[in-house]
């Protein structure tokens, strides 16, 4: 056959020959047409019903052609009529939206290169139209620039078909794409369930999981395996141990409710669960462990109670796909067949230091539950001598192993979980306990207290601390706030709103981790400070010239200003010397005495 008679064959089809052309796609089965006599046309060939799975649409199926080629045109439209499909052809873009309403297409075959409007243009048209966003597009194409083409993908095309295109494989493309679509937009799609356990089946699980799980902010995904499988099958065998699985697959499906579930393989089903909120999680996986584990399955004349082990990872946690969150959750169920409770949560890997952190913040946590919480105490010592009893009250926390971590340490973990003002008011509860218990025994006693700022700004605190001082029967005097420069300069105006509250119930301030400077000066004149306690470089780093030229300004400027200036972190003797002979008032450190649990401190007779 010649070029022209190929030409020919693939643009100007014979009318009734489209069977020749797919008979290598499948014969369809059509009514017996009997032949024609000579003198009369032949009979049409009745069309091909489009098959139709139950609950699915089964009118015909509806292709629009955007062609401005006649004869590609014609070549289409004759293959997919032919086919038994309703096609109909838009030569013109500005009438394909018009034929979109028109015919209400299920996919939409169109050349890439159209006059006017192309066909990347037209699909982003087509796509912003709500009524055909999910509508199939297939670009008919001899374009061999795959630039362009990824283009048009980026756009919203599904699939391109290369020109040339034999019928089988052009009636192959669009029916598959049909078929599809007309299956997830199906009434029954969301609801089908599997006919023996009205759970979810795989590919709509898959499918719900690709739409809730990147970007979730809560809930879960939830592996459940059944445990003891290879015993089960020894001893029921094959058959009835699909029939109990079955079973259980249809009691899980009741305990998940309302959330969605399905089985993955032999003796795993997963459960997705959205909207739950993190302290739900954990009930969740319980639940569906006792749901099949107190349940009594019947496997011939015996009942068994199976067991459950469930692995879950927090949706919140975040993940970027379906895959990652069902990696994590399997991971979560391998560490649950080792747990006591055969329950486990996914936690991402974190650094030795992480870990040390979080496994603190729960230590943290179980304190503040349980008033484990501690402090110790370090005596503040006059260096011109006096009665007058002061320490600094240290925040302490001892993990299980008996390690006992600093008061940084602490903070740290409490800022990890949110709990920054209840450990600072449960260190002013410890220290206005201390203050009235001395006031009973007529002792004067004076307690610097650290603070953050967080707790100095958060709304109520201030008439907190005053209320907790009067119920205890404590003068204001007794208490003095501790701020750390750095924070102070960040929080001055939260700072200078607390201090209003303060100053009027005779509670002072001590401005802790002073060092001499244009900024921390200009802050220490803004506010109703009692006293500075020096930055701890000048005890350390004494040898220093400049640091000791430093610290001299820093002193003198403090009391110049009327301030009391406490050294701290004094570990030697010629530290304290040097302190001392600069002007300090107050000297604390490990010299004068190590932090303890007591008030014990003899002020009346220390010797510096």
């Amino acid at each position: 056959m010649s070029d022209a008679d190929n030409r020919q064959r693939a643009e100007f089809p014979p009318t009734g020959f489209w069977r020749r052309w797919c008979e290598d796609a499948g014969a369809p089965v059509l009514a017996r047409v009997d032949p024609a006599p000579d003198d009369q046309p032949p009979a049409p060939v009745p069309a091909l019903a489009a098959p139709a799975a139950p609950g699915q649409d089964a009118s015909p199926w509806r292709v629009l052609i955007v062609e401005d080629d006649p004869s590609q045109a014609l070549f289409a439209e004759s293959v997919l009529n032919g086919a038994g499909m309703q096609a109909q052809v838009a030569s013109v873009t500005s009438e394909v939206m018009a034929a979109m309403e028109q015919l209400r297409p299920d996919l939409v075959l169109m050349d890439l290169h159209m006059p006017g409007l192309d066909g990347a243009e037209l699909t982003s048209l087509i796509r912003a139209h709500a009524d055909f966003s999910t509508v199939p597009i297939v670009f008919l194409t001899g374009d061999e620039d795959p630039e362009r083409r990824f283009e048009a993908l980026d756009l919203g095309a599904d699939d391109f078909l290369r020109k040339p295109v034999r019928p089988k494989h052009l009636i192959s493309a669009v029916q598959n794409r049909i078929v599809r679509a007309r299956a997830l937009q199906s009434p029954a799609a969301a609801t089908h369930r599997h006919p023996a356990t009205g759970l979810r089946t795989r590919p709509q699980m898959l499918q719900l999981l690709s739409t809730s799980v990147p970007g979730a902010r809560d809930g879960a995904t939830f592996f459940v395996e059944i445990a003891g499988i290879a015993a089960l099958r020894d001893r029921f065998g094959y058959a009835a141990l699909e029939a109990l699985l079955t079973d259980a697959g249809r009691r899980l499906g009741e305990v998940a409710d309302p959330h969605a579930a399905a089985r993955l393989n032999d003796n795993t089903f997963l459960v997705l669960a959205t909207g739950l909120a993190p302290d739900a999680l954990a009930p969740l996986a319980r639940q569906l462990r006792d749901g099949l584990g107190e349940h009594a399955f019947r496997v011939g004349e015996e009942r068994v109670r199976l067991r459950a082990v469930v692995g879950y990872a927090d949706l919140a946690l975040g993940f970027d796909d379906p895959g990652a969150a069902l990696t994590a959750a399997e991971e979560a169920l391998r560490a649950a067949r080792s747990h006591t409770h055969a329950v486990a949560a996914w936690e991402r890997p974190v650094s030795v230091e992480d870990q040390t952190l979080a496994d603190l913040s729960r230590t943290l946590r179980d304190a503040l539950a349980s008033g484990g919480l501690q402090t110790a105490f370090q005596p503040i010592v006059a260096v011109a001598g006096g009665n007058d009893a002061q320490y600094q009250v240290l925040l302490r926390l001892r993990d299980a192993r008996g390690t006992e971590h600093a008061a940084g340490q602490v903070l740290a973990a409490a800022a990890r979980i949110g709990a920054t003002l209840d450990v600072d008011r449960r260190v002013l509860e410890i220290a206005i306990g201390a203050l009235r218990r001395q006031r009973q025994e007529n002792r004067a006693l004076r307690l610097f207290v650290t603070q953050s700022p967080e707790t100095l700004s958060h709304a109520g605190h201030a008439q907190w601390l005053l209320q907790s001082l009067a119920e205890a029967g404590v003068d204001g005097g007794s208490l003095v706030i501790d701020v750390r420069q750095e924070d102070a300069l960040v929080h001055a105006l939260s700072l200078q709103e607390f201090c209003r509250d303060m100053v009027q119930a005779g509670v002072q301030l001590c401005l802790s981790q002073y060092r001499f400077g244009a900024e921390a000066n200009a802050l220490i004149g803004q506010l109703p400070l009692g006293y500075v306690r020096l930055a701890a470089l000048y005890s350390s780093q004494l040898h220093e010239a400049a640091i000791r030229d430093e610290m001299r300004s820093a002193i003198d400027f403090a009391h110049r200003l009327g301030l009391q200036v406490i050294g701290q972190q004094v570990e030697d003797a010629q530290s304290a010397a040097t302190l001392w002979m600069t002007g300090v008032d107050f000297i604390q450190g490990n010299l004068v005495q190590r932090p303890a649990g007591e008030l014990e401190f003899d002020f009346q007779h220390s010797v510096l």
